[in-house]
């Protein structure tokens, strides 16, 4: 079988932007909560709050100065390196802080990441060659020094320059605001939005300059600028009046999603599918801020996501009136405009929602889940096959395939084919892929035609609801009697277990203290029994270090790679439990479980493993065992 190419990603420069966006909000978004809560506190306690309160109020300073650019420096820096590449990312953090007057935002963005890759790098000239005993010195020390050096560089050079940066964006927006001329960036926001480049300025630019102004102010008119509801919501409401066929059925659903739930990702379709859509979007926007610029109204802190309940939470107690009348306002043009380009346009003119739906998931890089809102009622027919795929497809996607075959029967859908595969063995002949996130995209151009869906966690994902509900949305019960297959021999709980899970493979309290320790030590265990040799166990280390076998619930599977397998004897299992934790990449875990298997031999003690697993009842056995008896005992029992 041919090997299928990748195609080049197409544009470069877009998607280069959409990353960058992407980047930035995964600095911003899981802060987020910490925001509001300096809104709430600022809202209640300033002099000019509900409750103002001189002690109380004594917070919002310290929360805005240090607590809000910490988390941002940490987060940028655990993307990159994990909690150590967090932990020298704050560090380094304080320098841009205390070098400068204002909230350090746009610095700890730079700092956090730029200081975690720094260590990335270093780590790695000096991996391996270590002597033992040394190597908490050597890490500790290293942090230690990086993080002061790159603390001093941000508070003698990069503070004044991000400084110089955000003083002149903001004169900018002060000219822009002086002159009536903030309406029009929405000429640009609008469109961004559509191809998936907000996030580059939203959180690149204007929550830190929104920030920065509400501190002085009380509000900021730039935190509403792009997460304003109505221009979306007026142009849903008018496909639900005047549109056509799939369109008109979607779109009050729609509505209430974009509207309530501040998912704006929902009205991308519709535009898409009739460009000059676009127009609506353009004038509501306009049309918002011209309001908020008219009554001066603003939010005290970034609204997200989009909701009308996020925005009235977050509104300053002065502006409710100017925020309703930017809502509104944005709503009523926005679903004018669209309303006349719909009555005027030629019945046939539109391209379908389904192909607007992919149109969009092209322009953003990836499937979508809103999309199964939108194109449900047009789904391909009945889904068949579900697979998972990893590097090796033998143990993070075996055990994934498991949980969600489990799901998929109790949902009523037995006829479902879950199964895994290596992403080297993928073909383009199944409804559904899951992998880990980290592999989305070497899988994608294998399985074109599949709805793709990326995960953090094999054992216990929330998007393994989403994949159950697009079952159930898309298999009637007849169609799914219709599409019953076959079963795939060596895929069932019942495949052949023989003596893969052995006495002598079961530890109950492990020695090893680390990750890599731990892997060792679960390959140790395969290779006495002879089941692989020691490239298999050095395979393993390699698996780790590409995506991690972290499963959740105190959990880890490390296995070899996919090209190890020929290093495989015969299938093997061991368990080794540490009843202390040891940290995974920054995750407790408590059970390793290492895997070797041939022609899927494995896959039924991988079974009862997900089975225990998901069980809060059976871990708790598991951590409370006193005998090896008992533990093979708990997985007997399970896969019987």
């Amino acid at each position: 079988m041919a090997t299928p190419s990748v195609a080049a990603p197409k544009g470069g420069v877009r998607v280069g932007v959409q990353k960058f966006g992407t980047f930035l909000s995964g600095m911003i978004m899981p802060n987020i909560g910490a925001f509001i809560a300096w809104g709430i506190i600022t809202a209640l306690f300033i002099p000019a709050g509900f409750f103002p309160n001189g002690t109380l109020g004594a917070l919002v300073g310290p929360m805005i100065t240090y607590l809000l650019p910490l988390l941002i420096g940490y987060t940028g820096g655990k993307m990159i390196h994990g909690v150590r590449g967090g932990v020298v990312g704050a560090a380094a953090t304080m320098g841009v802080i205390v070098g400068t007057d204002i909230p350090m935002f746009i610095g700890a963005m730079i700092m956090g990441p730029l200081t975690a890759w720094v260590m990335k790098k270093l780590d790695k000239v000096w991996e391996g060659r270590i002597k033992p005993g040394f190597e908490m010195l050597i890490d500790n020390f290293s942090a230690g020094i990086l993080a002061s050096i790159m603390a001093v560089l941000g508070m003698l050079v990069v503070g004044p320059v991000v400084l110089a940066f955000s003083n002149g964006a903001g004169h900018v927006v002060e000219f822009l605001v002086n002159h009536g001329l903030l309406p029009l960036t929405s000429i640009f926001i609008e469109p961004a939005k559509v191809l998936f480049l907000n996030n580059a300025v939203n959180h690149g630019i204007l929550t830190p300059l929104g920030t920065e102004q509400a501190l002085a102010q009380g509000k900021s008119i730039l935190f509403l600028l792009e997460a304003n509801p109505g221009p979306g919501f007026g142009l849903l409401l008018a496909y639900a009046i005047f549109g056509r066929g799939l369109a008109k059925a979607s779109a009050p659903g729609a509505a209430l999603i974009q509207f309530v739930g501040g998912i704006h990702e929902i009205y991308f379709p519709y535009v898409l599918m009739k460009p000059i859509m676009i127009l609506a979007t353009i004038g509501g926007g306009m049309t918002g801020i011209f309001m908020l610029v008219l009554t001066g109204a603003g939010l005290r802190s970034p609204a997200a996501p989009g909701s009308i309940i996020a925005v009235y939470a977050a509104t300053a107690s002065d502006s409710y009136l100017g925020v309703t009348l930017s809502v509104v306002g944005a709503t009523v043009v926005s679903f004018l405009i669209a309303s006349f380009i719909l009555k005027t346009s030629k019945a046939g003119e539109d391209d379908s929602l389904g192909d607007a739906t992919a149109k969009m998931e092209e322009l953003k890089g990836k499937k979508s889940s809103v999309s199964f809102a939108l194109a449900g009622a047009a789904a391909k027919g009945p889904i068949s096959s579900v697979v998972f795929a990893c590097d090796a497809g033998m143990g993070s996607s075996a055990m994934g395939a498991s949980v969600l075959r489990n799901m998929i029967k109790k949902a009523g859908f037995p006829q479902v084919k879950v199964t895994n595969s290596a992403i080297a063995n993928l073909t383009d002949t199944y409804d559904v892929v899951v992998t880990h996130q980290d592999l989305a995209a070497r899988a994608a151009p294998y399985t074109a035609s599949a709805t793709h869906f990326a995960v953090d966690n094999f054992m216990n994902s929330p998007r393994y609801e989403e994949i159950v509900e697009l079952v159930a949305a898309s298999n009637s019960p007849d169609a799914a009697a219709a599409t019953a297959a076959a079963d795939v021999p060596g895929d069932t709980d019942e495949a052949a277990g023989g003596n893969i899970l052995a006495r002598e493979s079961v530890i109950l309290n492990g020695s090893a203290s680390s990750r890599d320790a731990a892997i060792d030590e679960a390959g140790t265990l395969l290779l006495a029994r002879g089941a692989v040799n020691a490239a298999y166990v050095a395979s393993m280390h390699e698996r780790e270090e590409s995506v991690s076998t972290y499963m959740g619930n105190f959990l880890a599977i490390p296995h070899g790679t996919n090209e190890a397998k020929g290093n495989i004897a015969s299938s093997a299992v061991s368990i080794i439990r540490y009843p202390e934790g040891i940290d995974w990449n920054g995750k407790p875990v408590k059970f390793v479980v290492g895997v070797a298997g041939v022609n899927n031999e494995h896959l039924a003690i991988l079974s009862s493993i997900a089975r225990v697993f998901t069980d809060k009842d059976q871990v708790a056995r598991l951590e409370s065992a006193t005998s090896v008896d008992e533990v093979l005992d708990i997985f007997g029992k399970v896969n019987a």
